[in-house]
This record gives C-alpha cells, structure tokens and sequence, in this order.
C-alpha cells in the first residue's frame, strides 16, 4: 500500500466515524433505501457497505443477513476505486472478480452485480450502495439512473442524521451553559452581598475611628496636648484598613486563578520552602515538618498561593495556647502525585468540609480571615485539573488533601 492509499482510507475511516453507522443498531431508514434499491434493480439482494481500512461492513441489507468481512474480499472494495458506477452482468467473465470469493462460491455464488459510489459532500468515498443476483442479468438505462440518485440519498440520510445530532449536542451545551451562567449569576449576586457585608464591618470601624481624632483635635485648644487616646485611635483606623486591603488582596488572588497559567515542572519541596521564608513572622510559633515532596505540572505562583493559603490557615485555627504543630507530607495515590497538609487544630465539622470552599464562608468566625482562602485553593486545583478534599486529623484537626492529575 501507498502513502496515498494509506492517507485516504485514513480519511475514509474518520468519516465514517463521523457518521457513527458502525457502533449504531441497523437504521431503518437505511434499510429502507436497500429494500427499494432491491425492488427497483428486479433483483433479490441489496446492501449498503462501507470499507475501513481492513474491513466491509453491511450496515443495512435486504434479501440476506448483514455481515463483516475482510476488505480484499470485498467486491465493493473494486467499485469504490473506479471513476464509475460499476455494472457487471456476470462477474465470472469479468476479470475484477471472476476470483472473488463471493463469486466462486467460497463465500457466496454473486453474478449480477451493479455499485455505485457513496461519496460524502466534501468528495470522500466511503462506500456503495449495491444490487446483485445469482444470475446473470441487465439493467435498463433508467434503472441504472435510479440507483445512482438512491446511492445519493444514502449520504443524505448520513449526512442529516450527523447534523441533527450535532445540532442537538449544540442545544444540549447551551443548555448546560444557560444552567451554569443562571448558576454563577445567582453565586455572584451572593458573592457580591457578601463581599459588600465583609468590606462595611471595617469602613465603619475606620470611620469611627476618623471621626472620633477629628473631633478630639477640633476641641483641641490651641498649643493643648494631643490626646492620650490618640495613637490607640490611629492604629485602630490602621488596622480597619489592613483588614480592607487583606479582604481586596484576597478577592484578587481568587479572580486571577481564571487568567492564562505560566505551567512547568514545580518542585513542591522547594516552593514550600520558600513559603515558609515568606511566612516566617506567622510560623515563627509554630512546628512546620516538610516532605519529602514531589514535582508537579502546574503553575508555581497560583501553586505557591495554595500552599501558602493551607499552611496559614493551619497556624491560625489552633486552641488558645497551642503551638501550630503543621506536616506537608506526600501520600501514595493510585492516580497522581498526591500531598496533605495536616493540623492538629480547631478542626471542621463533617457538615461544613465541603461548604468552606465557597467564597467568604467562614466557619471559625472569632479568628481572623476573610474565607476566600480555600475558595482560592479549589479554584487553583480545578484549573489544574486536580481536586482538594478535607478529612479529620486522627486525633482532631484537619487534614487538607490536594489530588494532582497523573499527567502532571
């Protein structure tokens, strides 16, 4: 075989793929065609074959049980190779098939045969549509035309069938994309609130502090002291905007996870590494055990920001006057790299284990943090392709478990 030959019954078997007649039970439509092919030819057998690069299948037939053979057994395998219909009145004195095994007997005892070409709209040939006996016989100038126009309908049945189908895959995406935008429409609307409520609280608390200097210094008399109170009131303002700009900080972290990630071989062991570099003033009271740990596909900053977010959160739920004790370990999966990071803190409730990845859920709400950090991590690990889930620390705690895909 050819490069050529290869290439087009590569080309051939893709769109017959396409039309999925192959995987489907027999299509009465289809079976129709070859009954009235059988009826117009005068003849006893019709069918409608299409030729893989090994195979002719029958997917439709009349006047025989449909069946698979070998291609180079296939008298049809001759018929789509030619630049005509194919017409033979006896095939043992025709010198294409006089050996053929549906014609010496071995397979079947074909005398009259006429095919003609099912070809696609963008030219492919992947098939015929064919009429035979087991005795010799003619056909008439109109029958032969008939045949011809049936062998099109064919490909229009195929062709109408694939677009119906796509049509209705295409209303079934718009579907499932109308039910996800009313889905985020309703979660913005939230979200929206939320973050609305959550930037109020310490507006008002800077407010009130604003307020209350400017007033005291109104009443100051000229050259009078400052007020005792004012530097408590100053850093309380300061702190009202520190607040408001960790909540703004975090909101953007958590919209920049739908931007173009930067992927490449991370390193976990050294990126948590260099987290805890970063984060030395808050894990300066605290135990942090590290790996070993494996290398992954993904982005090292949005990778960085779930490592950071996990092991800031496992320092701050802790009980009043514990020491952060915190392990990021790799565990054995069946399917791709796998790591934990582990705590022993205040723990989540089986109830709220799912419901914290939402944005601005909070469960331990006396401590401080604004709840978008595990929103963020479920972001980072969906765009990834992985997935996080939480568990129970044996003992109590919480054990955050991050999946990565096997192809990272």
């Amino acid at each position: 075989m050819t490069a050529v030959e290869a290439d087009l019954d590569r080309i051939r078997t893709l769109e017959i793929d396409r039309y999925r007649v192959l995987v489907d039970p027999p299509r009465t439509d289809l079976l129709a065609i070859v009954a009235i092919a059988a009826q117009l030819a005068e003849v006893p057998m019709a069918a409608i074959n299409l030729i893989t690069a090994d195979e002719q299948h029958q997917v439709a037939t009349a006047g025989f049980d449909a069946a698979v053979c070998a291609r180079e057994d296939s008298m049809c395998n001759v018929a789509i190779q030619e630049s005509r219909p194919v017409i033979v009145s006896d095939a043992r004195v025709d010198a294409r098939f006089r050996d053929n095994p549906f014609v010496t007997g071995e397979i079947g005892l074909v005398r009259f045969y006429a095919s003609h070409q099912l070809r696609t709209p963008d030219g492919v040939v992947i098939g015929t549509l064919c009429v035979f006996a087991e005795e010799p016989r003619t056909l008439s100038r109109e029958q032969e035309t008939a045949l011809g126009q049936l062998a099109d309908r064919v490909v229009d049945v195929l062709e109408l069938e694939l677009r119906t189908r796509e049509l209705s895959q295409t209303i079934e995406e718009l579907e499932r994309t109308r039910t996800e935008l009313e889905r985020s429409n309703s979660q913005l609307q939230a979200f929206a609130g939320q973050v609305s409520h959550d930037l109020r609280n310490p507006m008002t608390g800077m407010d009130l502090s604003l307020s209350m200097i400017g007033e005291e210094l109104d009443a100051l008399p000229p050259g009078g002291a400052l007020p005792e109170d004012l530097p408590f009131l100053v850093e309380r303002a300061r702190a009202s905007l520190g607040r408001m700009q960790g909540l703004v900080d975090d909101l953007l972290d958590f919209a920049r996870v739908g931007g173009v990630r930067d992927d490449r071989d991370v390193d976990l062991d050294l990126l948590v590494q260099e987290v805890r570099q970063d984060l030395d003033a808050q894990l300066r009271d605290a135990d942090l055990t590290i790996g070993p740990l494996p290398t992954v596909r993904g982005d090292a900053a949005l990778l960085r920001s779930v490592l950071q977010n996990l092991i800031v959160n496992a320092a701050t739920y802790v009980r009043p006057g514990e020491r952060p004790d915190i392990a990021v370990r790799a565990v054995e999966a069946p399917r791709g790299p796998s790591v934990e990071v582990v705590d022993h803190g205040l723990g989540i409730a089986p109830e709220h284990r799912e419901r914290v990845f939402e944005p601005l859920v909070r469960v331990h709400k006396h401590l401080p943090g604004s709840g978008i950090g595990l929103a963020t991590v479920r972001r980072i690990m969906d765009s990834h392709g992985g997935h996080v889930s939480i568990q129970e620390t044996p003992g109590g705690g919480t054990t955050v478990r991050l999946d990565f895909p096997a192809s990272a």
